[in-house]
């Protein structure tokens, strides 16, 4: 009996194994009865063992809103919050098998303020089903859902047109929404949208045809999901393998680990090393701990090559004669997912693949209206705001198309200072505006210049309030080094907004802006030689640091100029605080508008305490002691 359970469990397992697996995700309006669905589509497909019924039949009496019945929508709820307030929250996953088809389902909140969470579930989808309220119709996080849907790649959509059960199963009703999504969803690009009418909560249309819907002659939910072809029309074969880890355990073994994005590898297969372009050949794949003769997309695998090549991780091993583009500026998608807005100029971190480098969007093309798709103005991004945006890194990436290969085509963008996940996107092609221009090699250089000048140059950026004293302190430093012969220039933020920063106002985005121009044109003063004051308020610390990683080690001294913002009232010959507090100022900084203090600057002068003499001398000695 023994021997005939193990073979019952291994033809199991093996079976399991053969099986397709579709990934697909739920999405829609608050309250669109997602959760429910998700937990019919367990419950019907036995999915649920017994003790987790027993579970669902004691939470349902605690936190159930369908009275003496089981709330299905429970089995997917698992947070507390979630159970408390009859929401979903975080995105849930679960999994569950028919005869045909392998499942895995991701649960995504409806609420706008987890829009965020909604798209993390469509970045890995094969399809979406939209859920519709039968009362409600299209709202506008349906429309947002739906273009996320789109932008994310996915083509084939359910619109599962639920709760029908209170609007009696009304065809009209049913067919007044699916050609209110139709129009709606014209330019989307999928390849089907699937109308199905249902009820979660009773399970019409779900698994059995309903009696209710005679009018219907569709297939039901799960009959669809058994049978939807969704794979690729136009697979490649073409290699392409972002490098996770260089795998070095002694001195005779050398492999790259990764996970195959797409295509084939085979021993004797000559590849690419990308972004370098060196070309080897593949002596190996390992899959596990044995060599084996092929791997396709999807495997997790080792490569070993026939020479000795410079591989890091962030590479991609591609296919010899297919490589696919290296450039570092791009036309991109971008969905913003922070509720602090994304301001162009701005440093971020973004991850593609298995590299990290450093980006700037340098351009919002466009904002898409949520609602009509139209394309607006706009110079910064908000919370749940999608774009077409212009992005520049700091060093090439190897990328394609995100509607070519999602892996080398899809992004994060990750805030430098706190680490949070900012935006999402997806990258179009590469911009070949810079392509003819190369950094021209000049015989005299920064270390030339300052030898002549007989001094050590560096920009001294001196940071804080409006009123604290910056520009007092610059200009009585600039005199006492011009007196002992060196050669200096101030720049001021004032003076600077004359001409150069002219065209620009004080919203967050131009003053990111503002202060980019700036640090670039100290940059080349710096490189001419000279010492370089800089008196700005630059009260965003990204910005600071920005500019700061602009210069060498030990070029760049940041002077936190503190003083007590009532102090910097009292000083206020302009009146531009009083005239903030009555809000006839916009964006006024210490006002409406945030200062982010240094955390760690290389000088930090109390001006309440000090008179401006006081604190020059205190900088000079700064300077002696760092030369």
């Amino acid at each position: 009996m023994s021997t005939l359970h193990a073979s019952d469990i291994t033809a199991f397992l093996e079976g399991q194994g053969n099986k397709e697996t579709l990934r697909f995700i739920t999405c829609g309006s608050v309250d669109d009865g997602k959760s429910t669905l998700i937990g019919r589509l367990l419950f019907e497909s036995k999915a649920i063992f017994d003790d987790q019924l027993q579970s669902l039949a004691s939470d349902s009496r605690q936190y159930g809103t369908q009275g003496e019945k089981v709330d299905l929508a429970l089995l997917v709820d698992g947070l507390q919050a979630e159970r408390e307030q009859g929401i979903t929250i975080d995105v849930a996953y679960r999994f569950f098998a028919t005869d045909k088809r392998r499942f895995i389902v991701a649960d995504t909140p409806g609420h706008e303020q987890y829009t965020r969470n909604m798209a993390t579930g469509a970045s890995t989808a094969d399809l979406a089903v939209i859920l519709i309220d039968a009362r409600k119709g299209v709202l506008t996080q349906t429309r947002r859902h739906s273009r996320i849907v789109a932008m994310m790649g996915i083509r084939h959509v359910v619109l599962a047109v639920n709760k029908m059960d209170l609007v009696e199963f009304g065809q009209e009703t049913f067919n007044r929404i699916v050609a209110d999504y139709q129009a709606f969803a014209a330019g989307f690009e999928f390849a089907k949208i699937e109308a199905i009418p249902l009820s979660g909560l009773d399970g019409d249309n779900v698994l059995q045809a309903s009696a209710r819907t005679p009018w219907y002659g569709g297939p039901t939910l799960m009959a669809y999901l058994d049978t939807v072809n969704v794979r690729e029309q136009n697979a490649r074969d073409v290699l392409r393998m972002p490098v996770q880890w260089v795998n070095r355990p002694n001195l005779d073994f050398r492999g790259f680990c990764g996970r195959i994005a797409e295509g084939v590898v085979r021993p004797g297969q000559a590849v690419r090393v990308l972004p370098s372009g060196v070309q080897s050949t593949v002596k190996s794949v390992i899959a596990g701990f044995g060599e084996v003769d092929v791997a396709s997309k999807g495997d997790s695998i080792t490569l070993t090559l026939t020479d000795e090549v410079d591989v890091s991780r962030g590479d991609v091993l591609v296919a010899a004669d297919s490589p696919p583009e290296v450039a570092d500026q791009f036309d991109a998608r971008l969905l913003w997912m922070s509720e602090h807005a994304m301001a162009p100029g701005r440093q971020y971190l973004m991850k593609l693949a298995c590299k990290e480098v450093t980006a700037t969007v340098t351009d919002i093309k466009y904002r898409e209206d949520v609602t009509t798709g139209a394309h607006l103005a706009a110079k910064s991004l908000g919370l749940n705001e999608m774009a077409t945006v212009n992005l520049s890194t700091s060093a090439p990436l190897v990328f394609e198309p995100y509607g070519v290969n999602r892996t080398l085509g899809g992004f994060i963008l990750i805030d430098k200072l706190t680490f949070e996940t900012v935006g999402a996107g997806m990258l179009d092609f590469a911009l070949r505006r810079a392509s003819n221009i190369h950094w021209q090699a000049l015989e005299l250089n920064k270390n030339t210049r300052a030898a002549q000048k007989h001094q050590t140059p560096r920009c001294i950026w001196f940071t804080g309030l409006s009123g604290s004293g910056k520009s007092t302190i610059a200009n009585l430093l600039d005199k006492r080094l011009h007196a002992e012969g060196k050669h200096t220039y101030l720049l001021d933020g004032d003076n600077v907004r004359h001409g150069l920063n002219r065209d620009l106002g004080f919203t967050e985005a131009d003053r990111v802006e503002n202060v980019r121009r700036v640090a670039e044109v100290a940059k080349l003063m710096v490189d001419a030689g000279l010492i370089v004051m800089v008196s700005f308020i630059s009260p965003f610390s990204s910005e600071r640091r920005m500019a700061r990683e602009l210069f060498a080690d030990g070029e760049f001294l940041e002077v936190f100029v503190d003083t007590p913002i009532e102090e910097c009232e009292r000083r206020d010959a302009k009146g531009l605080y009083a005239k903030a507090r009555k809000g006839e100022l916009k964006n006024f900084t210490g006002i409406d508008s945030p200062y982010e203090a240094p955390e760690n600057p290389e000088l930090r002068l109390q001006t309440a305490q000090q008179d401006p003499e006081a604190c020059v001398e205190q900088l000079l000695a700064a300077l002696a002691r760092i030369h």
